[in-house]
C-alpha cells in the first residue's frame, strides 16, 4: 500500500504532466476503438449488402464477376438472360420469388436499373432490412424513375424533375435517349449500398427507350415517340440476371445446381451471402492496414509516455535520493514509478473508453444518414478487451525503463547537485 500511496502523491504533485499523459492515452484509445469500429462496422455493412435473396442467377460468368455486376453495379454481364430462361427458373416449385435486372444505360456515370416493384418489396440489406423512400412512391409511369439516396443529393434532383438516360456507361455521353425522358417519382432513404447510386426505372422503360435502337445506334428513319412506345408491346427479350428467392433455404444447392445445369443456355448461380466472403477476402488489405495503424498510434502513446517520465526522472533524483535516505529500498523505487506508469495507462484506457462510447451516441447517426454505415452501440467485444489488457500490460512493461533506471541511481548520485 505503501508503493500506492507514494505514486499518488508523486502523480498529484506533478498533475499536469500526469494529466497530459493521460490524454495522450485516452486519445489513443479512443481512435483505436473508433478505428476498430469502423473496420467491423465496414465489414458488417459489405456482408450486409444484400440478404434475404438465396441465390442470384446470370449468364455463365465467374461468381464474383456476377455479384459486382448485379449487387455492386461494375462491370458488365458477359451475356443477358433470355426471358424464356428467366420466366422458367421464376415459375419453378422451389421458388418463392424473383426479381429481374437489366442494367446497361446511365445517367451522369450512375447506372440505370430496369427492373419491376418487387424489387422494393424484396431487396433487402443490413440483415432483413428493406428498402424506404424518403419522398414519393415507386414508378407507376411508364417514365417514372426512382433515385437512390446519393443520386438524389449529388445531381440535386427532386420529385418531378426530368432525367434524361444516356446509352453506355460513360460519365459523359453523346447519345442520349432526350425524346424519351423521365419523371422523378420517388427518392429512397439513404443504405450504404449500392442502391444509393442507381437509377431504378422499370423493365418496360428500357425496351420504350430502345425500341429504335439496334447495336447500340438510333436506327435512321425509325423514330419512334414516347407516346408511341406506350402501345407498343414493351415484354422484355432478355434481362441482365435476376434475384431469386425460395420458400426453403433446404433448397438452395439443389436449386443452385439446377440452374448451373440449365441446358436451354448456360446460366450461372451464386449464394450472395458465399460469393460476397469471397470478395470481401480480396479487398480486405484495407482492413489489414487499419489494424496496423491503429497498433501504431497506442505504440506512439505508450512511447510518449516513457519519454515523459524519462524526462522528469532527472528532476526527481533528489526525491528518489531522499526517499532513499529515509529507508526506501530500491525496490520501492522501482515499485512507486511501475504503479505510476500502471495508474496512467488505467487512467488513460478508461477515459478512452468514455470518450469513445460519448462520440460514438453523438456521431452515430450523422454516419448513418450521411454515409449509411451503421456503426452499433454496444459493450466492447471480447477482443478489444484483451487488447485494452495488452495495453495495460504495454504501460506496465514501458514503466519498467525509466523505472530500472531510477532503481540503479544511489543515493550520493541524488544528493550531488550537476552543474
Amino acid at each position: 500500500m505503501i508503493i500506492v500511496r507514494l505514486a499518488t502523491l508523486s502523480l498529484r504533485n506533478r498533475w499536469l504532466t500526469a494529466f497530459l499523459t493521460v490524454l495522450a492515452i485516452a486519445l489513443s484509445v479512443m481512435l483505436f476503438l473508433g478505428v476498430d469500429k469502423v473496420r467491423t462496422g465496414a465489414r458488417q455493412s459489405f456482408a450486409d449488402t444484400i440478404s434475404g435473396t438465396d441465390l442470384i442467377v446470370g449468364a455463365r460468368t465467374g461468381g464474383i464477376q456476377l455479384l459486382l455486376y448485379s449487387v455492386f453495379r461494375i462491370g458488365n454481364a458477359t451475356n443477358n438472360i433470355t426471358w424464356k430462361s428467366y420466366t422458367d427458373i421464376a415459375n419453378q416449385p422451389d421458388v418463392d420469388w424473383s426479381v429481374p435486372l437489366s442494367l446497361g444505360d446511365s445517367h451522369r456515370g450512375f447506372r440505370v436499373l430496369g427492373t419491376t416493384t418487387e424489387y422494393f418489396e424484396h431487396y433487402k440489406f443490413r440483415s432483413g432490412q428493406s428498402l424506404a423512400f424518403s419522398q414519393g412512391v415507386p414508378f407507376d409511369d411508364l417514365y417514372d424513375v426512382v433515385l437512390g439516396a446519393d443520386v438524389a443529393r449529388e445531381l440535386g434532383y427532386k420529385l418531378g424533375d426530368k432525367v434524361v438516360i444516356a446509352h453506355g456507361l460513360g460519365r459523359v455521353s453523346f447519345v442520349e435517349h432526350a425524346d424519351k425522358p423521365f419523371r422523378v417519382s420517388g427518392i429512397l432513404k439513404k443504405t450504404g449500398t449500392p442502391v444509393d447510386r442507381t437509377l431504378h426505372v422499370s423493365l418496360e422503360a428500357i425496351e420504350a427507350i430502345h425500341v429504335d435502337w439496334k447495336s447500340g445506334m438510333p436506327v435512321a428513319g425509325q423514330t419512334v415517340s414516347a407516346e408511341q412506345a406506350r402501345k407498343l408491346d414493351l415484354t422484355p427479350t432478355a434481362i441482365t440476371a435476376a434475384l431469386i428467392g425460395l420458400k426453403s433455404r433446404l433448397a438452395t444447392f439443389r436449386m443452385q445446381r439446377q440452374i448451373n445445369e440449365y441446358s436451354e443456355e448456360p446460366l450461372s448461380a451464386i449464394i450472395p451471402g458465399a460469393t460476397l466472403h469471397q470478395l470481401w477476402g480480396l479487398v480486405g488489405t484495407a482492413e489489414t492496414a487499419l489494424s496496423a495503424v491503429t497498433a501504431m498510434v497506442i505504440a506512439t502513446a505508450l512511447l510518449g509516455m516513457v519519454t515523459s517520465i524519462l524526462t522528469t526522472l532527472n528532476e526527481r533524483r533528489r526525491e528518489m535520493a531522499i526517499l532513499r535516505s529515509i529507508g526506501a529500498r530500491p525496490v520501492t523505487i522501482l515499485g512507486m514509478l511501475t504503479t505510476e506508469a500502471v495508474v496512467l495507462t488505467f487512467l488513460g484506457i478508461l477515459l478512452g473508453v468514455i470518450l469513445f462510447y460519448v462520440a460514438l451516441v453523438a456521431l452515430q447517426p450523422i454516419i448513418d444518414q450521411r454515409y449509411g454505415l451503421l456503426l452499433s452501440i454496444s459493450p466492447l467485444p471480447e477482443e478489444q478487451c484483451l487488447t485494452l489488457g495488452i495495453i495495460l500490460l504495454g504501460g506496465f512493461l514501458a514503466g519498467l525503463i525509466p523505472a530500472l533506471r531510477a532503481y540503479r541511481l544511489s543515493v550520493a548520485d541524488g544528493m550531488t547537485v550537476r552543474t
